[in-house]
């Protein structure tokens, strides 16, 4: 079991993902920070840099990335079809 961690600004594509990654059974904790409320912009910058966008996922120990990677990532390993 992991912890899916996603950093959102509260988009459509960030509750998206934020739904699909509680709804994985490999997922036994679910952490959701949230611009404005648990960091803001410049941190989010200094962490994954100037031209990161929302969400920014990480799983397990593993810094996924954005939507289109985390998606990505879950569909290689057979957790997403």
């Amino acid at each position: 079991m992991k912890t899916a961690v996603i950093y959102t600004d509260g988009s459509q594509e960030c509750e998206r993902i934020a739904q699909l990654l509680r709804s994985l059974p490999d997922v036994s904790e679910f952490l959701e920070y949230q611009l404005g409320k648990d960091f803001e912009s410049y941190q989010f910058q200094q962490e994954f840099g100037c031209d990161a966008t929302y969400p920014q996922v990480s799983i397990g120990n593993t810094h996924v990335g954005s939507m289109k990677e985390t998606l990505q990532y879950l569909k290689g390993r057979g957790m997403f079809v």
